[in-house]
């Protein structure tokens, strides 16, 4: 059978590409080697997510009496923790299943190699062969782990972030290699369930991606809850032939200290799934271990397009949701099916969430890229410990920091860190792509008492009219 679009891979860039190819009347079929969903709903952000709200419950079962509860015997059932998150994650699974079902997109389970023009073969568990045929061909096989050449993942005392999900028992100690969004938030897990965890970083603060104020505040509110961090440190070696595992780290100043736990977590990024997927065969052009694509997300090659983690830009699930979709709008642009090109993505204005406790939040250019893009600033920072809201809910750490353009009050950024503060971000998105600027900020008003209200509080600081502080 001939498809009009093959979509090799289901994760949250995958199958909103072939859903938006099925609602603009194209037979689509989606090739799958594990589960629908892919990593994100699997192995990523959905059950990772679960996982951390049981860790915020237990917490505050734990600090009850803060708020006027008394709860005693309050103890967490690790063995339940994960269960649940994988039956948050295969819930979700089964709900693309329906999403399949519902937009007539036929499912086949395989390993999907590319052949030819417009050809994919599907290897299936059972290693027989089948071609698919269809005029074109999204790649969106995602990624996985990055491994380091001397900190090898065995799957037991040196792990990635699959198996931090579903440890059959909680560790005594954890060495958390990388601080970037898994590092962290699995450091925050573990510690809540009782672990020991050290956090390893190799460059000079957590979070490196985040505003400099954000990854300080965030190493400050981890050492008060005894997490160990470590920056301008680097696994050298790692011996594992004990009871537990010994890492060998280098500082700063060139000295080595050992480090000894039960697991080490490599959190240092991921690598792309590009390799034996017939690339090379069919001359997909590749650079920096990405697939390289044009602005639709064709590749060099005529009918391969390519979108998510495979492809260079950020790493996020909900990147790849919008890559698809528009690389599904310009399939159909192309084939008179959709009457206009895709709103092409402004990658300076992606919201990027990191879901520890506190979490983080951040969108558009931190204070120093602003600077050294060359803009003259104002800066405004509103701590959650003036909220009423956050006052009342108990949870005062952090604070909202915005910046904006001096001579015209153009939106340039915000870092958010406290709670909730992945649900406000996306006015700073919207904003934002409406070229909102400060003075609108100010003038719309924000509900009290609410967290969101911290937004504006922080832009009153900017122009010099806060209320609160």
């Amino acid at each position: 059978m001939a498809y009009d679009v093959i979509v090799l891979g289901s994760g949250p860039g995958g199958y909103p590409a072939a859903i938006r190819a099925s609602q603009l009347g194209f037979k689509v079929a989606i090739i799958e080697k594990e589960s629908l969903g892919g990593i994100c709903l699997n192995w990523g952000c959905i059950p990772t997510k679960a996982l951390l709200k049981s860790a915020q419950v237990y917490e505050y079962m734990k600090h009850s009496t803060a708020y006027g509860i008394n709860a005693s015997g309050v103890e967490a059932d690790f063995g339940a923790v994960i269960k649940r998150s994988r039956g948050v994650a295969d819930k979700m699974s089964k709900g693309v299943q329906f999403l399949m079902k519902k937009n007539k997109i036929d499912v086949i389970m395989g390993y999907g190699k590319l052949k030819a023009k417009g050809q994919v073969e599907v290897t299936a568990a059972d290693g027989s062969k089948q071609i698919v045929e269809g005029k074109y061909v999204v790649i969106a096989t995602g990624a996985r782990s990055r491994q380091l050449p001397n900190l090898p993942i065995d799957g037991k005392k040196v792990i990635g972030y699959r198996e931090a999900l579903v440890l059959p028992t909680v560790p005594k100690s954890m060495i958390v290699v990388g601080s970037g969004a898994i590092g962290v938030e699995f450091a925050y897990f573990y510690n809540s369930m009782g672990t020991k965890v050290t956090i390893v970083e190799f460059l000079p603060r957590i979070v490196p991606v985040e505003d400099e104020d954000v990854s300080k505040e965030l190493e400050k509110q981890f050492r008060k809850i005894g997490i160990e961090v470590m920056t301008n440190a680097s696994v050298e070696k790692v011996e594992n032939s004990g009871a537990g595992v010994k890492a060998i780290v280098k500082k700063q100043d060139g000295t080595t200290t050992t480090l000894e736990a039960d697991i080490v977590l490599s959190a240092v990024g991921i690598a792309a799934n590009i390799e034996n997927i017939g690339l090379e065969e069919l001359g997909i052009k590749t650079e920096k271990g990405k697939i390289t694509v044009d602005k639709y997300y064709q590749t060099n090659v005529p009918g391969f397009f390519a979108i998510g983690d495979c492809v260079p830009g950020q790493a996020l699930a909900h990147v790849a949701t919008k890559e698809g979709i528009n690389a599904a709008e310009y399939i159909g642009f192309l084939e008179k099916k959709y009457h206009h090109e895709p709103d092409i993505i402004d990658y300076n204005n992606v919201p990027g969430c990191t879901y520890c406790t506190p979490e983080i939040a951040s969108i558009g250019y931190t204070e120093k890229a602003a600077k050294e893009a060359g803009y003259e600033i104002k800066v405004g920072k509103f701590p959650f410990i003036a909220s009423g809201k956050a006052s009342a809910a108990g949870a005062t750490e952090g604070f909202v920091k915005v910046i904006f353009d001096a001579k015209y009050g153009e939106f340039l950024g915000a870092h958010m860190i406290g709670a909730n503060v992945t649900d406000m971000i996306a006015e700073v998105s919207v904003a934002r792509k409406l070229e909102t600027t400060a003075h609108e900020i100010l003038n719309a008003i924000h509900p009290h008492p609410t967290m969101s209200e911290a937004l504006k509080e922080a832009t009153a600081v900017a122009y010099g009219e806060a209320i609160d502080i």
